[in-house]
């Protein structure tokens, strides 16, 4: 069974930066694309960013020159660094491990990002 544990989020002002982490349990997972996604309040979970195992990176339009996700395979860490926040980018964001060969879909408990003045 994998875990993935999400940390980073909080309150912050327009502007501001915060940098979210994703820890998964277990090893092996070095070649498996994750992603973050996010759920604004009451709207619908909508993909954020992913990252493939070689590192190539897929962006959302509105987070684009803003956020970027990067991985530590050697920590089976995936991270979320989040720039010039805005107030449209409040939302729970989600870490996110798929292995669809296999049938399962991974997901953390959640974070908490408020950009508020």
């Amino acid at each position: 069974q994998v875990q993935l544990v999400e940390s980073g989020g909080g309150l912050v002002q327009p502007g501001g930066s915060l940098r979210l982490s994703c820890a998964a349990s277990g090893s092996g997972f070095s070649s498996y694309a994750m992603g973050w996604y996010r759920q604004p309040p009451g709207k619908q979970r909508e993909l954020v960013a992913t990252i493939s195992g070689n590192g190539r990176t897929i962006y959302v339009d509105s987070v684009k020159g803003r956020f970027a996700i990067s991985r530590d395979n050697a920590k089976n860490t995936i991270y979320l660094q989040m720039n010039s926040l805005n107030p449209e980018d409040t939302a729970v964001y989600y870490c996110n491990l798929p292995l669809p060969l296999r049938g399962l879909d991974y997901w953390g408990q959640g974070t908490q990002v408020t950009v508020s003045s």
